[in-house]
């Protein structure tokens, strides 16, 4: 693969970082969508969507995905929580979804993605956000398509310019505790995965780097080249579908969404809406993929991890090169 030019990156981002942290144009997607804008509060998660959705405007033309109708309407079994659910499409963009919560006792979720289509091999961009009393879980990532332990090439081609980035935010929030093997394999060398204390000076610096994170990935989305290689396309499709399978079937927020919806519900929001594509884009199915998960029965092991590897540090250095022997 070849590396996108450092020169044409260097500039892009520097445009697309010409808005001032917070500046966002409130209303411009609502003068796109109809959908008006969301006063929130300083520790809101929602003011994280509305930039998002406004930074995205700025460089594709958004509309809303047919998703939009089938679950956008969806309320909890309680009335004391409020729920949001968010989908657009765009020409590069195959899914931008977006579910946050906002409950009781300081409950917050933010659980926000932008999915390529097939015909790109984009990294997946990932923010998975959860607040309760004090305590604060955050994955942000540019997911890898490939797996880039493997795949340096892959690795070079998104990542290389990118590190400086990564490592700015990996000091002002440390790595959050033992991560499995198998995780890992879906993460890129930026990953930010953390745990703080709720603050206002905490809540900042998670906004700056999820504005930075999602500029440095629409960036990475205007130089995207189609592919034309119908194997390209093909191998594409199932590397996003895998990711896919095995995000649907981990899910950590599942339980939450069970609470406030369901069952049912719960199931067709993880399948249908966050992981839109897991029963479109193949057919092969978690076993398929993942068969050292298969008991004797033949249903799925729900043990977190059968690698048996752990990283309680952040296994990959300055360059993103991963760093073998840091684990327990």
């Amino acid at each position: 693969m070849e590396s996108a030019s450092s020169t044409a990156f260097s500039f892009a981002l520097r445009r697309s970082s010409s808005t001032k942290l917070g500046e966002a144009s409130a209303g411009s997607v609502g003068r796109r969508t109809g959908r008006p804008c969301v006063r929130v509060s300083a520790l809101s998660y929602r003011q994280f969507v509305q930039f998002a959705l406004d930074e995205t405007a700025l460089h594709t033309r958004m509309t809303p995905s047919p998703l939009q109708e089938r679950f956008g309407s969806m309320k909890p079994l309680d009335d004391k929580t409020e729920i949001e659910l968010l989908s657009y499409k765009a020409p590069k963009i195959r899914l931008l979804r977006s579910l946050s919560i906002q409950g009781e006792k300081g409950l917050q979720v933010l659980d926000f993605a932008m999915l390529p289509e097939p015909e790109y091999d984009l990294p997946i961009f990932c923010a998975n956000f959860f607040t309760a009393a004090e305590t604060n879980i955050v994955v942000l990532d540019l997911n890898p398509l490939y797996d880039v332990i493997k795949h340096k090439d892959y690795k070079d081609k998104y990542y290389g310019d990118l590190m400086s980035l990564g490592f700015k935010y990996a000091e002002l929030l440390p790595w959050g505790g033992k991560l499995t093997g198998e995780s890992l394999r879906f993460f890129s060398p930026m990953v930010i995965w953390t745990r703080f204390k709720s603050s206002q000076h905490m809540h900042d610096i998670l906004y700056s780097a999820f504005v930075d994170y999602l500029k440095a990935w629409l960036v990475l989305m205007d130089l995207g080249i189609r592919e034309t290689d119908a194997s390209r396309i093909i191998a594409n499709r199932e590397a996003q579908h895998r990711y896919l399978t095995w995000r649907a079937e981990k899910d950590p927020g599942y339980e939450v969404l069970k609470r406030l919806f369901g069952e049912t519900h719960a199931k067709n929001v993880v399948r249908g809406f966050l992981f839109d594509g897991v029963d479109s884009l193949g057919s092969k199915t978690f076993l398929d993929y993942f068969p050292e998960y298969q008991c004797e029965e033949g249903r799925v092991n729900e043990k977190r991890s059968m690698i048996g590897k752990s990283f309680a540090t952040r296994p990959w250095n300055r360059k993103g090169e991963f760093i073998e022997n840091c684990n327990d």
